[in-house]
């Protein structure tokens, strides 16, 4: 296997609590040999379970690197039997800007696994955190949200294996984090996503989807903090001491049929918010046309039936944008 081209500025094998960078090559007009700072912090005692924690995948998605950032000022070596890897802007240039894609190359993270060594930067951050970071660890948490475009009810997510064994232990795990809901997405082979790079490397994968706007929402920020927590205690790498205990989960899964899409460009007024259950044909909402004001607004209808989980943050769309998303009631 090539070697990633990253390099990190400390040993990630050192017993104790350290920060640095990861140092991605980019060579510019202003800096002919330089990096990017790609941030990471380890915590390391004893021995024990090692611990992958990601967020900024997506630049423009807060919840979790907010999380990551707190967790990573509290926790002490001390605090943990075990490794925490936690990378809170895992694709630094996007995060940096505060864009879902980086700003560099257009690279979304969660699409460009396993990587590159020698491809964009984004395909080498993929290589990176799969064969530097990923394979040294027995569990990863992928952190999103909504980001800029979409807001989500809080939920973990994983993708779904109906009638695996390892379907019950994502299960368990996300009864354990204690988000409201939890999205078992369909499979989709050769997405590039976390999950797949987890699974080559034979270890389990939770992501969240806690909000989104934009902006950071305090309830949801705490959701996930308690839910990492508690996920980390099971894991034996943490104490549970002082955790409230998980709520109950309702299990959703999702699928292509759970997505309402723009049919035109405009501005899309919603009939559905946020956990309201619908069934297969119920309206949506309505497209309007400012630009064409006596044009007839179009009707946008559900597909499927269930809960609505992911509602469009912003009201002017184009052709192809997701508006709103189910879950199916399982």
């Amino acid at each position: 296997m090539t070697k990633s081209r990253i390099s990190l500025d400390f040993d990630l094998a050192k017993p104790g609590k350290h920060a640095g960078y990861a140092r991605l090559p980019y060579s510019v007009n202003r800096s002919a040999y330089g990096w990017l700072p790609i941030p990471v912090v380890s915590i390391k005692n004893g021995v024990g379970k090692t611990v992958l924690l990601l967020s900024g995948t997506h630049g423009d998605e807060y919840e979790g690197q907010v999380t990551l950032t707190r967790l990573a000022l509290q926790l002490q070596a001390e605090d943990i039997q075990g490794h925490l890897i936690i990378l809170p802007m895992a694709n630094y240039p996007a995060a940096k800007v505060g864009h879902r894609v980086s700003p560099i190359d257009e690279g979304n993270l969660n699409r460009l696994y396993p990587g590159n060594p020698s491809g964009s930067p984004s395909e080498r951050i993929a290589h990176f955190i799969e064969t530097e970071l990923m394979s040294r660890a027995d569990f990863v948490f992928d952190l999103h949200s909504g980001g800029a475009s979409l807001n989500y009810l809080p939920a973990t997510t994983s993708v779904a294996s109906t009638g695996s064994s390892a379907e019950a232990e994502r299960r368990a795990l996300m009864s354990t984090f204690g988000a409201p809901y939890g999205l078992l997405f369909s499979s989709a082979p050769g997405s590039g996503s976390s999950s797949e790079a987890a699974a080559r490397n034979g270890i389990p994968r939770l992501g969240t989807e806690l909000g989104g706007r934009g902006w950071v929402h305090p309830a949801y920020r705490e959701i996930c903090e308690s839910g990492v927590l508690r996920v980390l205690a099971l894991l034996g790498v943490t104490k549970s001491e002082g955790l409230p205990p998980p709520p109950e989960v309702r299990f959703l899964s999702v699928d292509k049929d759970c997505f309402v899409y723009a049919p035109e460009n405009g501005l899309f007024e919603a009939s559905a918010m946020l956990g309201d259950e619908v069934r297969v044909g119920d309206l949506a909402g309505y497209v309007y046309f400012p630009e064409s004001p006596l044009r007839v607004p179009e009707a946008v209808h559900f597909l499927a039936s269930g809960v609505v989980v992911c509602e469009r943050a912003v009201a002017m769309c184009e052709r192809g944008d997701c508006l709103l998303h189910l879950g199916k009631v399982i």
